[in-house]
């Protein structure tokens, strides 16, 4: 199995085109999901994160109110690497136990989700191939709009808060372009799917997962055996 990872920017379609892959049976890890599980109540971020910003960041029901705590940090930059510093290494270990069991089940792929994967860039050393789905500024400002009841000045400072898609873009391996129809993006998604299902990476990473293991229990034998002799 190796991994893919999936990025995108706001209103450009990530979501649609990770909805796509699920549906042809990808395994999909969704960071934003696993950010909101590593932060619910009773977990060791959690109580980092209340002893920080204070219990005026929680709901009545005792969860953590994401609302307010952007609107901490969005213009505080030493409180947002702060934040990050808490719920980064914490949704990482969660990525990495679902990344685990699917490879168990033997999987030829799986798709990290993640919407900041260039801007933090911790993840792609891991990663054999990314995609970002791409819609040109005009249409991307049309839908964060519609989507969001914002107006244009709104949208263009929410679209300017992100790495551009263009230089996203120019990072990635490949591309899905999603400013035309639904059903156009639909084939490229399909395209990509045969593509990455066709490919032989998976080969190499089971030869090293294996000849690992293999090395680890023949040391773990070896010393059982001077043990017990």
């Amino acid at each position: 199995m190796y991994l893919v990872g999936l990025t995108g920017g706001i209103a450009s379609g990530k979501s649609t085109v990770s909805l796509m892959l699920r549906e042809l049976g990808c395994p999909i890890i969704d960071a934003d999901v696993v950010a909101r599980k590593v932060v619910e109540p009773h977990t060791p971020a959690y109580s980092r994160i209340v002893h920080h910003f204070g219990p005026d960041i929680l709901q009545e029901n005792g969860e953590i109110d994401r609302q307010k705590l952007g609107q901490l940090i969005f213009a505080n930059e030493e409180k947002r690497k702060l934040l990050n510093s808490i719920t980064h290494p914490e949704i990482h270990k969660a990525m990495l136990k679902e990344i685990v069991f699917y490879f168990l089940r033997g999987y030829r792929y799986v798709v990290l989700d993640v919407p900041l994967l260039f801007e933090t860039r911790r993840l792609t050393q891991f990663l054999n191939h990314t995609v970002v789905v791409y819609c040109d500024p005009a249409t991307q400002l049309s839908r964060l709009m519609q989507r969001d009841g914002l107006t244009q000045e709104q949208a263009e400072q929410r679209v300017a808060a992100q790495m551009p898609l263009n230089e996203k873009r120019g990072l990635a391996n490949h591309v899905i372009e999603n400013s035309g129809s639904r059903e156009d993006t639909h084939r490229q998604v399909l395209r990509l799917h045969t593509k990455l299902e066709d490919s032989m990476d998976f080969l190499l990473v089971r030869v090293i997962a294996i000849t690992a293991t293999a090395s680890v229990g023949g040391i773990l034998l070896y010393a059982a055996k001077m043990l017990l002799s």
